[in-house]
């Protein structure tokens, strides 16, 4: 019989609220971000080993500033120099991938879970969890939300409170809700700042 965990691994609907697996899983994790935000801020390297016994997979120099809060951990890989302010918030019911030199800024959510339209089987805590991407280079803006299945390519800047909802290709800036490409980047840029 296949387990609500292995579930929301294939991307199919799974029992989030009530699988007592998921539940513990989840406490676990909890329990572990509210001692991780109590570290001392000043306590770079013991953040740094906290994190990589949180995450599955963590490069050189992860800064994560707190509060910082996850479901599972176990979901998450981040890669060199991965930067976030406060207040990040990374559902990982899915896996979700960072690559190098991503930096967000703060109030920003990585969600791959989502749920049913349908409020009879909503009700009855299923859900589904689709991956996300997070290609290298990428700056997001305060406040943006990244939903279920979503990958952001190369070398893209994502706007202040944008809702990315579908794939934004490399090398662009995008904004709004739901965020689309606004431009390119261009050489013209490196000498604006």
């Amino acid at each position: 019989m296949i387990t609500e965990k292995e579930k929301a691994k294939a991307g199919v609907l799974y029992n989030a609220n009530y699988d007592e697996q998921l539940l513990k899983e989840r406490l676990v994790c909890r329990q572990k971000c509210q001692e991780y935000n109590l570290i001392p801020v000043s306590l770079l390297n013991e953040k740094e080993l906290f994190i990589k016994q949180l995450f599955a997979k963590v490069g050189t120099n992860p800064i994560i500033e707190q509060p910082f809060q996850c479901d599972y951990g176990y979901n998450i890989e981040v890669g060199n120099n991965f930067y976030s302010n406060v207040n990040l918030v990374i559902l990982d019911g899915a896996k979700v991938t960072f690559g190098d030199n991503v930096f967000i800024a703060p109030n920003c959510g990585f969600y791959t879970a989502g749920h049913p339209l349908d409020a009879e089987r909503r009700n009855e805590g299923l859900e589904y969890a689709l991956p996300i991407v997070v290609g290298n280079n990428v700056w997001i803006g305060a406040g943006v939300s990244v939903l279920p299945g979503v990958t952001i390519g190369n070398n893209s800047v994502i706007g202040a409170g944008s809702v990315v909802t579908k794939d934004i290709p490399h090398g662009v800036i995008a904004v709004g809700n739901p965020c689309r490409v606004v431009r390119q980047i261009t050489e013209d840029d490196k000498d604006k700042w």
